[in-house]
C-alpha cells in the first residue's frame, strides 16, 4: 500500500519522530545546511534587537554615509544609522510577515482544497472559480491592488500576500485528496465508523503534507520577496521602519554616487533568506512523509 496513515501514542511516537528528523538531517548535508541557516535567521529574528550594536533608529549626521569599517560593519546610511543594526533588526519584521502570510494561506488553502477534493460537487465548482479568479491576475499586481485598496499597513501586506498564495495550497490539496479519497485505507477508516471529517483530517490529509511542505518552503521565500517588493515601490512597510525592501529602495538612490553598501547588504540578507527557504523544501518533505517513517 503506497499511502499510510500512522498513529503513535505518547513518548514512543515523539521519540520515533525525533529519530526520523535526525536521520533526515544526517543523510542530507544540504538539508542540514539549510536548517543551520534557518536557525541563524530565527536567532536574528528573536534576538536581533538585543544584540544589535547600535540603535537602528538613532541618527547621527556626523557619521552619515560612512563605508564599512570595524566600528560599522555594514557602514552607515545617509542619516548616520548603522546599516548592520538595521539589517539585523529588519529580520524580525520580514520573517514575521512571511511566516504569518504563509500560515494563513496554508490554513485557508488546505480547508478549501480538502473540501473540494473530498466532497466535490458545488463545493468544488465554487472554490475552483474563486481560485481561477485569483490566478487570472499577475500575483504581484494583485497584491499591489489589495494593499492600495485596503491601506498601506503591515497587516494588509500579510493579507495580500496570503491571498495570492491560497491557490497554490488549495489546488495541491484538492489533487492529493481527490486521488486518495477512494484509497483502501480511507475506505477502511470510513467503514470502521469514522466520520467524513475525521477520515479527511486524520487519514487522508497527512498523506498530502509532503508536497505541501515543499510548497511552504517556496512560499516563505516568495512571501519575503513580495513584502520587500511592495516596500520597495512604497506600498509596504513605511520608513523609518527597518525592513529589507525599504533599505534596498533607499540605498538604490546612492549607488551612482558610490555608497554601494546601503543597498548591497540588505539585498544580500534578502537573498540569503530566500535561498535558505528554497533549500528547505526537500528536507521538510522527507520529515513529514509518513511513508518514510515506516
Amino acid at each position: 500500500m503506497a499511502d499510510v496513515s500512522l498513529h503513535s501514542g505518547g513518548g514512543a511516537g515523539g521519540s520515533s519522530a525525533l529519530r526520523h528528523v535526525v536521520y533526515v538531517l544526517r543523510s542530507n548535508p544540504v538539508t542540514l545546511f539549510a536548517f543551520a541557516m534557518l536557525a541563524l535567521l530565527v536567532f536574528a529574528a528573536l534576538f536581533g534587537p538585543a544584540v544589535a550594536p547600535y540603535d537602528p533608529y538613532a541618527s547621527n549626521a556626523a557619521r552619515a554615509l560612512q563605508p564599512p569599517s570595524w566600528d560599522h560593519w555594514f557602514g552607515t546610511d545617509n542619516l548616520g544609522r548603522d546599516v548592520f543594526s538595521r539589517v539585523l533588526v529588519a529580520t524580525r519584521l520580514d520573517m514575521a510577515i512571511s511566516v504569518s502570510a504563509v500560515a494563513l494561506s496554508f490554513l485557508v488553502g488546505s480547508v478549501l482544497g480538502a473540501a473540494s477534493g473530498y466532497w466535490g460537487g458545488w463545493t468544488d465548482r465554487i472554490a475552483s472559480r474563486v481560485l481561477d479568479t485569483i490566478m487570472a491576475f499577475p500575483l504581484f499586481v494583485l497584491a499591489m491592488g489589495i494593499v492600495a485598496a485596503m491601506g498601506n499597513t503591515i497587516e494588509n501586506v500579510v493579507y495580500a500576500t496570503a491571498i495570492i498564495n491560497v491557490p497554490f495550497y488549495a489546488r495541491l490539496v484538492r489533487a492529493e485528496v481527490n486521488i486518495r479519497r477512494n484509497a483502501g485505507f480511507a475506505l477502511a477508516a470510513k467503514l470502521s465508523g469514522n466520520a467524513d471529517w475525521r477520515v479527511l483530517a486524520v487519514h487522508i490529509f497527512p498523506n498530502a503534507l509532503p508536497p505541501m511542505m515543499v510548497q511552504v518552503s517556496l512560499n516563505l521565500g516568495w512571501a519575503i520577496l513580495n513584502a520587500a517588493g511592495l516596500s520597495f515601490i512604497g506600498l509596504g512597510v513605511r520608513p523609518p521602519t527597518a525592513e529589507w525592501g525599504i533599505m534596498v529602495a533607499e540605498g538604490a538612490n546612492f549607488i551612482v554616487s558610490g555608497e554601494w553598501w546601503l543597498a548591497l547588504f540588505p539585498g544580500l540578507a534578502l537573498m540569503l533568506a530566500v535561498f535558505t527557504f528554497n533549500l528547505l523544501g526537500d528536507g521538510l518533505r522527507d520529515m513529514v512523509d509518513p511513508r518514510l517513517r515506516t
